[in-house]
């Protein structure tokens, strides 16, 4: 089952975080000189949430299964808590109602239908891959395989049954060669993994990739003290490609429609239009098609 202790340890240290990083002054406290702690104290943030400092000490140590959602809104508004991070306490406090009674299992990796498949393959010039919540890559397309080739022809790779980004950024240091904004890309790697956790404690392959990456890298294990989260994953990727050098490439990811919701996401890669990328990125492109297409004319 699911380990309630640890449950109650993660609600703990996200809400002391966020609240530790809350400048008194900023909400109208004095500040004082008797303070022991960063931010704001816990009898302050009650104040600010409208319910006693009693309440919230139990709140912070961990008692979130019977709160209601009106009442953690306001804790999430006193804490200054953004859109992304109100989200994932009301996740917590959805698993911690409905987790504990719940074995940890793990969950497969399911494989995406023909008609997704055919969608990356069709997209030529974009480097297209679906991964799941645990950051494992369950399919892409061509030009994906090859923008991801030292990703997939690593070690990290090799060992497991999948590709994972997580794995491949913390453990192997050809990481830091390929990402050229590793401490970024490693940062928002540990905060898409802690949002996972957070919707799915009971995933037993997740638990384990974070107890091996919390093992085996200081790095992880200082990011994932932080308690930061993730949902969402868009923005500017600069790598340094083996083949084809220096790519400046726009990504995006969208989550596959399946009930009871996503659990996989389609990221998308692209250049602009124009650009020395772009160029690298068509050459990559016929690099990538240059074996299938001699296989098919041998055949």
């Amino acid at each position: 089952m699911t380990d309630p202790k640890n449950q109650r340890s993660n609600i703990k240290d996200f809400l002391t975080s966020r609240r530790a990083r809350i400048r008194p002054e900023e909400v109208g406290f004095a500040v004082g000189t008797r303070r022991r702690v960063p931010g704001l104290r816990r009898e302050e943030v009650a104040v600010l949430a409208g319910v006693s400092p009693e309440w919230y000490a139990r709140l912070e140590k961990g008692n979130i299964s019977g709160v209601s959602e009106e009442v953690l809104l306001a804790v999430a508004t006193a804490l200054r808590l953004n859109e992304e991070e109100r989200i994932y306490l009301l996740e917590l406090a959805q698993t911690a109602r409905g987790s504990a009674s719940k074995p940890a299992r793990r969950k497969k990796v399911d494989p995406i239908s023909p008609s997704v498949q055919w969608f990356m393959d069709s997209a030529t010039l974009s480097a297209t891959f679906v991964r799941n919540g645990r950051l494992d890559v369950v399919a892409s397309n061509s030009l994906g395989r090859a923008l991801h080739a030292p990703m997939l022809n690593s070690d990290t790779t090799k060992a497991n049954a999948h590709a994972n980004f997580a794995r491949f950024h913390f453990l192997d240091p050809a990481a830091k060669e390929f990402f050229l904004d590793w401490e970024a890309g490693a940062a928002a790697t540990a905060a898409l993994l802690r949002a996972e956790a957070g919707r799915e404690p009971n995933d037993k392959a997740l638990q384990d990739l974070i107890g091996e990456l919390s093992t085996l890298s200081d790095d992880f294990r200082t990011l994932w003290a932080t308690h930061n989260i993730r949902f969402t994953h868009e923005g500017i990727k600069r790598l340094q490609h083996p083949v084809v050098g220096r790519l400046d490439l726009a990504y995006r990811s969208f989550g596959i429609a399946q009930l009871p919701r996503a659990a996989h996401e389609m990221s998308i890669y692209v250049a602009e239009p124009g650009s020395v990328s772009e160029e690298s990125l068509k050459m990559l492109s016929s690099w990538a098609c240059a074996p299938e297409e001699k296989s098919a004319r041998s055949s």
